[in-house]
């Protein structure tokens, strides 16, 4: 069992500069398969969700080397177009290569998708989009395979749900596809622009990304480019909320604070100290038990981001008063709530998807579970402030998703080890 172990106590302070966005760069990786060539991202992160794209890669036979953070991806040598069921299962984002490979092989299989346990999947936004641009797609013993013989045409594809990745998929399915695809109640995330940007630069024409109406105008072939993957909001408002926790200041460089809008404002609601530096967020908190407590619904962006809903629900025990935590994408999130009363938060929960958090809680450091990716940041950042050692069991959800997590928050002055043995007193 892998294992973070936090030693409570000890505020933040310092500098730190997040990765390269995890939800941007496994998309970039699976959009280079539509160009034959050479491909080079900068600034991809290390960790494992981008390694088990690349074992996606490998088993379709695109060729790939990953020195320090720069990634070449060759798509050149595909020789495959069927993702291997043993990886695609552990990562719902490999769904992905499912429009590039249809796009320009006219032919694809995945298996449907794994990942964190966050409820019930919906494969309908991405089957049913690929069948608006001329595809024959089938679910078939949790296999979805497409086919396009003819090739893709364009279309007008409607989303009942604004869904990241659906509309990545059709975008990328869309870029090689005959005449005109428009895309309505697109998702507007900045790594949905990031990718647009990045297929524009391969030579499609993409207009209106960070809108939810995307038209996209099919060309017959792309090119390799050279591209820097954006940095990661979520890391940076882990570390952003880990601060305000701990009653810290730290400097969190890399990232746009124009991508944290709805998480600032509620952050500065509550009182935190945030400031623009230029290229990055400047956190202050004397004392978190001044700040006051916020009601949250998460949203599609620009609303409030799913992925900060546990680290925000860690925050609020530090803080004076009752929030109340509403989970409107995904159903099973706040399993870390559960969690985190085993170190004595004390939330209650409500039909499943609300929470209510009083504070400030004394919390007690113990051994807890992470649910799932962000869950376990946020059960990190409780150890951070809990009483005595706090280990945090299934680290490998957080692996998937932050790279270098312990050795970030050490840098900031916290005591943080991983391994498979004790590695603080107890």
């Amino acid at each position: 069992m892998e294992r973070f172990y936090i030693e409570g106590g000890r505020r933040l302070a310092g500098e730190v500069r997040v990765s390269g966005a995890k939800n941007a760069a496994l998309k970039l990786i699976a959009a280079a398969l539509l160009a034959p060539g050479r491909t080079t991202l900068h600034n991809v992160p290390r960790i494992r969700d981008v390694d088990t794209m690349l074992a996606v890669l490998d088993g379709l036979g695109a060729g790939s080397d990953f020195s320090g953070n720069t990634l070449e991806i060759d798509a050149g040598t595909i020789d495959s177009y069927t993702a291997p069921y043993e990886l695609v299962r552990q990562m719902r984002a490999s769904i992905v290569v499912l429009g590039p490979l249809v796009a320009r092989f006219g032919e694809a299989e995945v298996s449907a998708p794994g990942g964190c346990n966050l409820g019930l999947r919906k494969f309908d936004f991405h089957l049913n989009g690929l069948r608006a641009l001329g595809a024959e797609v089938e679910l078939d013993h949790g296999f979805i395979r497409a086919t396009a013989p003819n090739g893709l045409k364009g279309a007008e594809v409607y989303f009942e749900y604004p869904s990241v990745t659906a509309t990545e998929n059709v975008m990328m399915a869309a870029v090689l596809a005959q005449g005109t695809t428009i895309i309505e109640n697109g998702a507007r995330e900045p790594e949905v622009v990031a990718l647009a940007e990045f297929l524009n630069l391969m030579g499609a024409n993409v207009f209106g990304a960070g809108t939810g109406r995307i038209v996209v105008e099919g060309v017959e072939e792309l090119h390799p480019v050279d591209y820097v993957v954006l940095g990661d909001r979520i890391e940076a408002g882990t570390f952003v909320m880990a601060t305000a926790a701990t009653g810290g200041d730290v400097t969190v460089r890399g990232v746009d604070p124009a991508h944290l809008k709805m998480e600032l404002v509620k952050l500065r609601e509550m009182g935190v100290d945030v400031a623009d530096t230029g290229d990055g967020l400047r956190v202050q908190v004397s004392d978190p038990a001044e700040l006051g407590s916020v009601d949250v619904s998460t949203l599609p962006f620009p609303g409030f981001a799913t992925d900060l809903q546990a680290q925000m629900i860690t925050l609020l025990t530090q803080t004076s008063g009752a929030g109340i935590i509403t989970e409107n994408v995904y159903e099973n999130r706040l399993q870390v709530a559960e969690e985190l009363n085993r170190m004595n938060a004390g939330i209650d929960l409500f039909g499943g998807h609300r929470a209510m958090v009083k504070g400030p809680k004394k919390l007690s450091g113990t051994i807890v579970q992470s649910p799932d990716l962000r869950g376990g940041a946020a059960l990190v950042m409780a150890g951070l402030v809990a009483e005595d050692t706090t280990v945090v069991d299934g680290a490998r959800h957080i692996l998937r998703g932050y790279e270098g997590f312990e050795e970030k928050l050490s840098g900031l002055g916290a005591t943080v080890a991983f391994g498979t043995e004790p590695a603080v007193s107890r």
